[in-house]
């Protein structure tokens, strides 16, 4: 059976041996019938094998393949398949999605943040707040969510609720100023002296 006679009624793959419809075989412009020699199917498989051999060869993991239903697809990081609404759009992909879910991005944004703003990783973050028992360092009643560091020389301090991150900011991080503060709070502020015309001393 010649290649254009084989075209019309079916051809056969030189892989699977089947004989097959022309539509299961995808178009090669060097071949007499306009087709290649190996289905779809088995170009597929061949093709999912050289990969295995390649990334094994490297040392590397294999993705194993996964049946996933029209609409959704598989997060390889987080390893949950989901509706394509919980990716962002990716027009440079194959399937105009993006390589990870939007909340394995949104944690994958966080852990630069840690890392260029602080210095340290999410895990480091975490054992923090762990040793706080989940709260709030100054107030022991919020939650910690708010990384605090020294402004000037960077070290991280601890884990603080908004409202105490805030407030410490705004009093500066200095510390005499805090205890001015609690003394206030206390009801026995510190009053400045006057000691010439326009100085003032502050209680030591």
């Amino acid at each position: 059976m010649s290649e254009s006679s084989a075209s019309a009624s079916g051809k056969q793959c030189t892989g699977c041996r089947r004989t097959l419809p022309a539509a299961a075989f995808a178009a090669d412009r060097n071949r007499r019938d306009g087709l290649q020699v190996r289905c779809r199917e088995c170009v597929a498989e061949y093709g999912a094998a050289h990969y295995r051999r390649r990334r094994e060869a490297i040392g590397k993991p294999v993705r194993e393949k996964v049946d996933v239903s029209p609409g959704r697809k598989l997060c390889r990081t987080c390893g949950e398949i989901k509706p394509h609404s919980e990716w962002h759009r990716n027009a440079s992909a194959s399937d105009g999605l993006a390589m990870r879910c939007k909340a394995c991005k949104a944690i994958q944004g966080r852990q630069g943040h840690l890392k260029r703003q602080y210095g340290i990783t999410g895990a480091e973050r975490e054992e923090m707040v762990s040793s706080q028992m989940g709260i709030c360092s100054i107030c022991l009643r919020r939650p910690a969510v708010h990384v605090d560091h020294c402004h000037e020389t960077g070290k991280v301090r601890g884990v603080l609720c908004f409202n105490c991150n805030s407030a410490i900011g705004k009093l500066g991080d200095d510390p005499d100023t805090v205890r001015r503060a609690a003394a206030y709070l206390e009801g026995t502020s510190w009053k400045p002296t006057l000691v010439a015309p326009g100085v003032y001393q502050l209680p030591s």
